[in-house]
């Protein structure tokens, strides 16, 4: 496969796709997601407004394949619901009116489940029948896949060819124990004061446990519907970013640049891809 990445974001798809293709472009416009994906894939993104961009450009690549992961907080359960008419969903529909103009052969979408039956999922299943595409819109969980977290995804597939649903794993989730750091940081343990007034509302789970809640982007700012907190002998304390990386599936050597802060990276592996998930959608093209 000859792949556009689009919303790149870390490479999440890049990485899901291993030798089934290669990537002629990325496009994301998020500075901190293009320097996290140049630093681990040795690739430079086009730092590109989708919205605007020219069908010419799209067709001149000579991609057959397009992978995108669209912003998913015009779906989200904690987002607004406005869809299409979320300015979010701006380079989405913009995407669309250039799908006829350079289709592809193959193509994936992922994003919250909230997506399936939204005006953007109307639009995309229009498009696709007029281009006489085949189309699967499929739903599956890390927690299927051995990974202890919860992350429900949709994935629309669509190919010339006809397409045929493959099973869900159901792989025993691992404890979380098997994705924490050797050594903990213990500057993402809360502080006394803060836990005593927040333990209510946190997602706690202990390192021997089988679970965990979806992390989102405001992760490192939220307490609430965020994400887990992990409880220690020592306290109560954020995962780290690396922990996160490791139950979303990303490889292991996976970094940031140092200049990147605590939040920045929370809110860049929010916005990530499970890869193992990811991996079994692309294997039904």
């Amino acid at each position: 496969m000859r792949v556009l990445e689009l919303f790149s974001g870390l490479g999440g798809w890049r990485c899901a796709l291993g030798d089934r293709g290669r990537v002629l472009a990325a496009y994301d416009v998020s500075e901190t997601a293009n320097a996290t994906y140049a630093l681990n894939h040795d690739f430079e993104p086009r730092a590109k407004e989708l919205a605007t961009l020219p069908a010419q450009d799209l067709a001149d690549l000579g991609a057959d394949t397009w992978l995108l992961s669209p912003p998913c907080q015009p779906f989200c359960r904690m987002g607004n619901h406005r869809g299409l008419s979320d300015l979010r969903s701006r380079a989405f529909r913009h995407l669309m009116d250039l799908l006829p103009q350079a289709p592809p052969d193959r193509l994936v979408v992922e994003n919250v489940t909230g997506f399936l039956g939204s005006d953007a999922h109307a639009l995309l299943t229009e498009r696709l029948r007029t281009l006489g595409m085949h189309q699967l819109d499929l739903q599956a969980c890390p927690s299927r896949f051995g990974r202890p977290n919860l992350r429900p995804r949709v994935f629309i597939v669509a190919s010339r060819k006809p397409l045929k649903p493959l099973p869900v794993p159901d792989l025993q989730p691992g404890p979380l124990a098997g994705f924490l750091d050797a050594e903990e940081d213990a500057r993402l343990y809360l502080l006394p004061e803060v836990l005593a007034r927040r333990h209510h509302g946190l997602d706690l789970v202990e390192p021997g446990d089988r679970r965990s809640t979806c992390f989102i982007g405001g992760y490192g700012r939220l307490f609430v519907g965020s994400g887990p907190f992990l409880k220690t002998d020592r306290g109560v304390r954020r995962f780290s970013p690396s922990e996160v990386a490791r139950l979303l599936g990303l490889p292991a050597g996976f970094r940031f640049p140092e200049s990147l802060s605590l939040e920045a990276r929370y809110r860049l592996l929010g916005n990530g891809l499970s890869i193992p998930v990811a991996a079994w959608a692309l294997d039904h093209l």
